[in-house]
């Protein structure tokens, strides 16, 4: 059996992945990152993409973390900030414990791939794209 399996309620997966992005589209640095993509959206491939890493039906068809981010400039700051958000999803859903450490996990292992030094370091994904920028609007105030 596989984790998928285990979970006693599969819904919460989905409510998760709502609460979190709720989230990260209400916070003024994250929403920077996702202001041209729909909420829904993200949020339907974020389910199918856990769904799938957990052993569950294979729905998600987009790319791995480390080949969507190359034209977006993620520092640890933006990205510890981003994992508390999803920490606190989790946790104020009270998800199991099994679910809270397979997705931190699995989240944290793009880390190295995702986060990025210099905006030097971007590359785009198409011709079109665009470099994705953003300072902290709260300077003074952590991100986390």
């Amino acid at each position: 059996m596989s984790l998928y399996d285990d979970l006693t309620d599969k819904g919460i997966i989905l409510k998760v992945a709502d609460l979190f992005y709720d989230k990260v589209y209400e916070d003024p640095w994250l929403s920077l990152y996702f202001k041209e993509i729909d909420q829904e959206f993200i949020t339907a491939q974020q389910v199918d993409f856990i769904v799938g890493a957990m052993g569950g039906p294979q729905k998600y068809s987009g790319r791995l973390p480390s080949n969507a981010h190359p034209h977006m400039f993620i520092t640890e700051e933006l990205f510890e900030l981003r994992t508390k958000l999803l920490e606190d999803a989790l946790k104020e859903l009270s998800a199991p414990e099994s679910l809270v450490e397979f997705w931190l996990k699995l989240d944290g292992s793009f880390k190295n791939s995702i986060v990025k030094k210099s905006p030097s370091e971007l590359t785009p994904r198409y011709a079109t794209d665009e470099f994705l920028n953003f300072d902290n609007p709260n300077p003074r105030k952590k991100a986390c």
